[in-house]
């Protein structure tokens, strides 16, 4: 995969995600922001802030939430940037833990 596929791989995926969480800014009380690429998803209670963003050289899209990284690699079966570790993709490993980040089963992605 070249930079230009990557690019447009992990815009599409992160304009889906994004799409997605504005979709259910209602459900809880969170705050979405997109600034150059990344995505801010900040928490009042209890306070916290994850940000998603493209990593080009390392051709990963990379979390950062509940103080820990996540490396996301792309999957060409699945079509979509892959935990290794769970198999979880970008959209459901971020309904985790921001279900984590509230204590309770608070966001549903779609």
């Amino acid at each position: 995969m070249d930079d230009q596929e990557f690019r447009r791989l992990s815009d599409q995926a992160i304009e889906d995600l994004k799409r997605s969480l504005f979709e259910a800014e209602g459900e809880a009380d969170f705050e979405v922001e997109d600034s150059a690429g990344a995505l801010h998803i900040n928490f009042d209670d209890p306070p916290g802030k994850f940000v998603v963003s493209p990593n080009s050289p390392a051709r990963q899209v990379w979390i950062s939430a509940l103080s820990t990284s996540f490396k996301l690699d792309w999957s060409a079966a699945k079509k979509d940037f892959i935990l290794p570790k769970t198999g979880e993709n970008l959209k459901k490993l971020i309904n985790r833990l921001m279900n984590e980040q509230f204590g309770e089963q608070a966001v549903t992605l779609k």
